[in-house]
């Protein structure tokens, strides 16, 4: 047999097997080998136990991921959510909000926010609706006025309108009347807030930086209920 005839062979040999080589299986679009790892890997990361809170940064969930540890346990981060979000507002958390959380949902309002997709859905928030673990799960009798994302918080040092410049745009934004103002002052009622953040996405301070000089983030933000506690 010449060497020619020996690699035709060896070609003939691989295409075959390749042909008859099974397709990963998908469920719905996730492979069975992505479930094993993530739910192994969280398995993993459970069974330390207290890691879970060394760096833990409280974070913005996601409608229906406002049980930390169960997010933290079902979440295979699959990023199916991010996809979903018509408002691009969900985003993976960062090694340094905790190792544990890393990859998972979280809700970043630079740009836009949480209307729990009233236009696309009917109100039903795409993201639950796509989690293959219900990792994002919201009871039937949840509403966007009863599901609380957090709570805006103004920082009044940074805040342009306590700086008498007149400001006034989280007022404006806020859907469910959950800012008034106070004189030129916004003031937040909390009770009837739901961190949906549109006062955020809309805040300028950052934008003014020679008047509030050394701010991080924006003169309103929205905070966990964990972080307020």
């Amino acid at each position: 047999m010449t060497h020619t005839t020996l690699e035709s062979d060896v070609i003939e040999t691989d295409a075959a097997s390749a042909a008859t080589t099974p397709k990963p299986e998908r469920s719905d679009g996730i492979t069975r080998r992505a479930l094993v790892i993530g739910g192994g890997a969280t398995a993993i990361m459970l069974g330390l136990g207290g890691l879970r809170y060394i760096g833990h940064t409280p974070l913005r969930r996601p409608p229906g991921g406002q049980d930390e540890a169960k997010l933290v346990a079902a979440c295979i981060r699959c990023e199916r959510c991010y996809e979903a979000c018509p408002r691009k507002v969900i985003k993976p958390a960062r090694i340094e909000d905790g190792l544990l959380g890393m990859r998972t949902p979280t809700l970043d309002f630079d740009a836009n926010w949480c209307d729990f997709c009233t236009e696309e859905n009917g109100g039903v928030p795409l993201c639950v609706k796509v989690c293959p673990t219900e990792a994002l799960k919201l009871s039937e009798e949840a509403t966007v006025e009863n599901t609380i994302l957090g709570v805006a918080v103004i920082d009044e040092r940074q805040c342009l309108a306590y700086r008498d410049s007149g400001c006034r745009y989280c007022f404006d934004a806020c859907p469910y009347d959950a800012i008034e103002m106070n004189g030129a002052h916004p003031v937040v009622i909390a009770d009837r807030c739901n961190g949906c953040g549109a006062c955020e996405s809309v805040c300028v301070s950052l934008k003014a930086g020679s008047i509030a000089s050394g701010a991080t983030e924006r003169a309103i933000v929205i905070r966990p209920l964990e972080a307020l506690q």
